[in-house]
């Protein structure tokens, strides 16, 4: 694919977005930017979330992971279904009964100030480091793409991505994203789709192949059963689910979507729709990743010392040119259904949650604008460092990083939802430090401690569960009344 028909295509994608932006920008106010004045359509926002959930890392990463792990994953995204379902049934009608804007102000009705700036900090540091592994991967295709072929750097690379998405949110922001979210979960599931069309084509499957090839190899594939083993059936079960519980349920990028909706009953069945699309979505994504290897090896095409590039190296320089169109469409969408929500919620968090914006003042729009293209070019620099360390597989290093991360923020919530115990709220911090330190300590020593053990994805329990044990430590000696344990 030549770089010109490689920026065409990203530039027509990009003026799709902005005309979406100019139609849901009209008679735009805080209350449209922080929650689409909650009237968004439960099934809009249901099929727009997939784009979001999959993301870049899951459209690169995934496929290439199967080289490795083969169908492993799989046994996260079945957790990532039980996740969601608690995300619905558990804190949904919590959110929506405290008519939250920013979910983290629950902790301030429940435990007090420092828990409630604790949740934010933690959500603003954790939402940074995903954006930015998001982030890296839509400026590394692009890279690749075209950008190298005008001897431009990587870092002017990052900066134009991120200040396109700048340019399409900074008006409406969640009511804009909610819209072009459609757009690019269907993209997103395009390519997949045309890809997978692709290489059967060339590998000579039927449609009846494809359903025999994909059984055959998940059979034995699937499912690991050995406790010691990273990928453990149940570690990854739990794992998934835990996860799910924090970036979607605890996570204000995920949760502002969900809250668009008019009402708890819309918003419910928004969120049993998304797990049945998400499950299928990911079966899909992985079955591309077989087809992948599959292809790579009867072409005799090496596959790269980096799984995250097998996806891109085949798609641009060995399939055909549609294909490859697809494909940057597809990366495209993906990069930009998270990143774009990722920049709007990080902006909410930033506006209610530390300078007390209300959602129905308008006397700040300008400062809002403003504080919008400053967190922009803070994920610039975080993209820009991690650069520096391309060569982990992108999948495993995000959700290692999410389970250290958001450890605290779901032990948090877990004793504030689930006991009625007080904590000391000027503790809170000290806490939420001194847990992933521990668990990262534990991790180093784990093999030698307990046997053999190795923690995996796990880690994030762990963290919650310290988390947990330091609240109780350092707890009041008096219960909460029923009245504060009813919010």
């Amino acid at each position: 694919m030549g770089p010109g028909l490689a920026i065409g295509i990203v530039l027509g994608y990009f003026i799709f977005l902005l005309i979406i932006s100019y139609f849901t920008s009209k008679d735009s106010s805080s209350n449209t930017f922080f929650i689409a004045n909650r009237n968004s359509h439960w099934f809009l926002v249901s099929f727009g979330m997939i784009g979001a959930a999959l993301s870049g890392i899951t459209f690169i990463s995934v496929p290439g992971e199967v080289a490795v792990t083969q169908f492993a994953y799989f046994q996260l995204v079945i957790g990532y279904v039980l996740g969601i379902a608690l995300v619905a049934i558990v804190l949904l009608p919590l959110y929506y009964r405290l008519n939250l804007v920013s979910i983290y102000s629950f902790l301030d009705q429940r435990f007090g100030f420092w828990s409630y700036k604790t949740g934010a900090v933690s959500f603003f540091i954790a939402q940074s480091m995903t954006s930015a592994f998001k982030l890296y991967l839509m400026a590394s295709v692009l890279q690749i793409s075209f950008f190298n072929a005008y001897h431009i750097p990587f870092h002017v690379t990052v900066l134009i991505t991120i200040l396109l998405i700048w340019l399409y949110t900074y008006r409406s922001g969640i009511k804009t994203i909610v819209y072009t979210d459609i757009l690019q979960t269907t993209f997103l599931l395009l390519s997949v789709v045309i890809s997978i069309y692709v290489i059967g084509k060339a590998l000579h499957l039927s449609p009846i192949g494809h359903v025999q090839n994909f059984l055959d190899f998940s059979a034995s594939n699937m499912f690991n059963w050995d406790w010691n083993s990273k990928q453990n059936f149940f570690k990854y079960v739990f794992t998934g689910a835990f996860m799910t519980l924090v970036t979607n349920g605890l996570d204000q990028s995920m949760m502002q979507k969900h809250l668009t909706c008019r009402n708890l009953r819309e918003s419910q069945k928004n969120m049993f729709w998304f797990a049945v699309m998400l499950l299928l979505a990911n079966i899909i994504i992985l079955y591309l990743g077989l087809l992948l290897v599959q292809y790579a090896d009867i072409k005799s095409i090496p596959i790269p010392a980096n799984k995250d590039d097998l996806y891109p190296l085949l798609a641009i320089n060995h399939m055909s040119l549609s294909a490859g169109i697809f494909f940057l469409i597809g990366i495209s969408a993906a990069a930009y259904s998270s990143s774009d929500s990722a920049l709007t919620a990080l902006t909410t968090s930033f506006c209610i949650d530390f300078l007390g914006f209300s959602r129905k003042d308008d006397n700040n729009i300008t400062k809002r604008c403003m504080i919008h293209l400053g967190i922009a070019l803070y994920l610039y620099v975080l993209v820009i460092s991690f650069h520096q360390i391309k060569s982990a597989s992108i999948i495993s290093a995000f959700i290692t990083a999410s389970g250290y991360t958001y450890g605290p923020l779901l032990g948090l919530y877990a004793l504030g939802i689930f006991t009625r115990i007080q904590v000391r709220d000027a503790c809170v911090p000290f806490i939420a430090l001194m847990s992933p330190v521990i668990s990262y300590l534990i991790y180093l020593k784990s093999e030698e401690w307990f046997g053999g053990y190795k923690f995996g994805y796990e880690i994030l329990i762990l963290n919650a569960a310290i988390t947990v044990m330091g609240l109780i430590i350092f707890k009041h000696k008096r219960n909460i009344d029923s009245t504060t344990q009813d919010a």
